[in-house]
């Protein structure tokens, strides 16, 4: 049953509206890990950091059934490194620093443990990285679930769009959906998209929930109104997370547990923003997901007579 994590482990700085951090841990493996640890173990996780990244953090992986072969230490250079501020309205935010470090050197070689997973995450990442990840498997996963942004949409399409002809889930955010296929409505946007390659599609909308689209059905998830949200940063990982996790358990791909799935992923979501990076994610018990979830549940739950 297990799960590949594609991705960043990285350094990231914060500031929104309700706080600010200099250095937490971030990265989008980082996220999937503590997401997916929770419903699935081994993890196996493929990335790299530099000799900054803390032990206690690789430590904190591992206790939770995460699998740390296929992470690169570079000993001479420094983690990816990330800062952005977020606008009031927490869906936006500026980019102030990008510095690739030993991301510019990120070559992924599976360990041979790995090459037969049966589900696998490929984090947001050059197309052509995840390109070589897929093609080290020895046989063809499950299921094979990506994440994409804009910035690949703009600098390296035809790349993108070999990748998108080799996986079955593809997640984006409402924004990228009609960028990636010229169309404004996400349903006409939907059908453009699979036509592209992907068998299921997940556009995300923020504090908007969730569409998942498959052939001609839809599914929607709402948000979870919440009190608290302090840090957005690593929702979108944590909600992969939470849905290749719930997968992975069940072993089950079709469109009606991938309904569960896009909960599963939505309540992870909603736990990661009420701190800054993923220490809320640390803190979590199986009781609390369970909780989390029926409040999905019952908040689109109800009876209704037609007369």
């Amino acid at each position: 049953m297990s799960l590949i994590a594609v991705g960043t482990m990285a350094f990231d700085a914060i500031e929104t509206p309700f706080g600010k951090v200099n250095q937490i841990v971030g990265g989008s493996a980082t996220y999937v890990a503590y997401a997916a640890s929770n419903f699935v173990q081994p993890i196996q996780q493929v990335s790299i950091v530099g000799f900054d990244f803390p032990q206690e953090e690789m430590d904190s992986l591992t206790k939770r059934g995460v699998q740390l072969d296929g992470v690169v230490v570079v000993p001479d250079k420094k983690s990816f490194f990330w800062s952005g501020r977020y606008h009031m309205d927490m869906n936006s935010r500026d980019t102030l620093v990008t510095d690739l470090n030993v991301l510019a050197d990120f070559d992924p070689v599976l360990p041979e443990s790995y090459r037969d997973a049966e589900f696998v995450m490929l984090g947001n990442l050059h197309p052509i990285i995840q390109k070589k990840v897929i093609e080290q498997m020895k046989v063809r996963p499950k299921l094979i679930a990506m994440d994409t942004m804009n910035f690949w949409m703009e600098s390296a399409m035809p790349e993108l769009e070999e990748v998108l002809k080799m996986v079955d889930v593809l997640m984006i955010n409402d924004s990228e959906a009609r960028q990636l296929s010229g169309q404004f409505s996400l349903v006409k946007a939907a059908k453009t998209i699979m036509n592209m390659g992907p068998k299921y599609l997940i556009i995300k909308k923020g504090e908007h929930g969730a569409l998942l689209f498959h052939e001609d059905k839809v599914f929607f998830a709402p948000a979870l109104p919440l009190e608290d949200v302090f840090d957005p940063t690593g929702a979108g990982d944590t909600f992969a997370g939470g849905f290749m996790g719930h997968i992975a358990r069940t072993k089950d791909i079709s469109f009606e547990n991938m309904k569960t799935a896009i909960i599963v992923g939505s309540a992870m979501a909603s736990y990661c923003v009420e701190k800054f990076g993923p220490e809320r994610l640390k803190e979590i018990t199986a009781e609390d997901i369970h909780t989390r979830i029926e409040q999905f549940v019952n908040l689109v739950n109800f009876d209704i007579e037609l007369v």
